[in-house]
């Protein structure tokens, strides 16, 4: 039977072996760089759709290398022997379809169409699951182990090449007989004679069932990052949405209460995670309450995105609620841990709760383990003692213990979420805060007082997002 060697047209000549050898020599070490990487890219969080891409992208690419390196091999070694009818075969083909070097992955064959007869090499047995005893498919039989939906792509294939002599290049699936479906791909072309009709078809087919399985792993990892980034930005947007509408609309400075003497300028700002674009449970409010005096808060619900901020909406909402009822910070504080710990989604928060009576300049406040307030007079700053008081939704019936503070005209209050100054970045505690002193005598309006806040601790070392409400006692 002739081989495609024997067609009108020198023979190929192969490569030096020493070029051969360089190009595996760099394919081990680019295998081994990759294989590396890929030791590097193991995960033990599976749900993590970015990192599964990643591994996934990795033994892909390991298993081209091992591609690349078997067949720069076999073209060192030149041409296996030409396979004839009575060529010696393996006893055996292995029973899964896995096993076996990589070698046995590519296997050739050629049809005589004036002969009718048909070569296979000991490989394509092994790749199609044949006894090595019995006869080679023919190209009429070919089909009858592929999968219905792949014929008519052999169909066209085989006919391209016979008919206008044009080169094979697809692939296909077929059912080995234990019942594995295995993917080849199939080139190959027609072998002409002496007169330039077409004596035969010779044709190589690679097992590419790994590879392609590889690829659908890098495909399906990629599309669930891009799925889990596309959910991510939406509960954000959300997130974001939700806790523009709960938050206090007003911007700048403000007046409180807005008419009489001993008013507070108050001004206060959201400041945004410097590592993360998750929303948090962060929240501020200052409010005129029906009784003339002036409700200051500020507070941080565990959690982030929109199961923090809902809950913060919540919190706030009843806060606010239970203030304009004339409920006293400490009571108050008792009942916001009761609404959270009887929430439908427990969490733990911090809170902090103030009024200022304008015409006694006293503020009442209590805390539920959260940093206590900082009072700034006459150039220096320093934390107000804070009375007892535990996390919202640590314990049941817990009381917090109420304390009184009288403010002086030009004093400035500032209170903050621990987001702000959490030690740890940058080593910000409470000291940070208080070096602002000189700058908040200085100001002239709480804004100013806030934009002296943001420039400080407003870059992107913090960890966490945070809240800084500011309040001025006028004359």
């Amino acid at each position: 039977m002739p081989s495609p060697l024997s067609a009108d047209r020198p023979a190929p000549q192969l490569p030096a072996h020493d070029a051969v050898d360089a190009l595996i020599h760099r394919t081990r070490r680019l295998r081994g760089d990759v294989d590396a990487v890929r030791r590097d890219a193991v995960v033990f969080d599976d749900d993590d759709p970015q990192l599964r891409w990643q591994r996934a992208l990795c033994e892909l690419a390991v298993q081209h290398l091992d591609d690349l390196d078997e067949h720069l091999g076999q073209l060192r070694e030149g041409l296996p022997d030409r396979c004839t009818a009575d060529a010696p075969r393996a006893a055996g083909v292995p029973d899964d379809p896995d096993a076996g070097s990589l070698p046995n992955r590519v296997g050739s064959a050629e049809w005589n169409l004036l002969t009718d007869e048909s070569c296979w090499s000991e490989e394509l047995y092994e790749i199609f699951g044949r006894p090595p005893s019995s006869p080679p498919l023919s190209l009429d039989d070919l089909p009858s182990v592929l999968l219905p939906e792949d014929q008519p792509v052999l169909t066209a294939m085989v006919t391209g090449c016979l008919v206008d002599g044009r080169p094979m290049d697809g692939e296909f699936r077929i059912v080995r007989p234990d019942g594995h479906t295995r993917t080849l791909h199939m080139t190959g072309e027609p072998v002409l004679d002496a007169e330039g009709c077409t004596a035969s078809m010779w044709a190589v087919l690679r097992d590419v069932s790994e590879l392609r399985r590889g690829e659908r792993a890098v495909t399906t990892s990629r599309a669930s990052a891009r799925r889990e980034e596309h959910i991510e930005h939406a509960e954000h947007r959300v997130a974001v949405e939700l806790q523009e509408t709960v938050l206090p609309p007003w911007r700048g400075s403000l007046r409180l209460p807005s008419r009489g003497p001993g008013a507070l300028d108050v001004a206060a700002h959201y400041l945004p995670s410097g590592s993360s674009d998750l929303i948090g449970g962060d929240w501020y409010d200052a409010m005129e309450l029906p009784d003339g005096r002036t409700l200051l808060t500020v507070g941080d619900l565990t959690g982030h995105g929109i199961p923090a901020t809902s809950a913060m909406a919540m919190m706030l909402g009843a806060l606010r609620g239970m203030a304009v009822a004339g409920i006293e910070p400490g009571a108050l504080l008792g009942h916001l841990n009761q609404v959270l710990e009887t929430s439908i989604q427990p969490a733990l928060g911090s809170a902090l709760c103030c009024r200022f009576d304008p015409e006694s300049s006293v503020l009442s406040w209590a805390q539920a383990g959260h940093p206590a307030p900082l009072l700034f007079r006459h150039g220096s700053g320093r934390l107000l003692p804070p009375p007892d008081g535990m996390l919202l939704g640590a314990a049941s019936n817990v009381l917090f213990e109420q304390d009184e503070v009288r403010l002086h005209p030009g004093d400035v209050l500032v209170l903050h979420t621990d987001g702000l100054t959490r030690r740890g970045d940058r080593g910000a505690g409470p000291e940070a805060l208080l070096a602002l002193a000189p700058r908040f005598a200085d100001a002239r309006t709480a804004q100013e007082c806030v934009r002296s806040v943001v420039e400080e601790f407003g870059g992107t070392g913090r960890p966490d997002d945070a809240c800084v409400l500011v309040a001025r006692i006028g004359a």
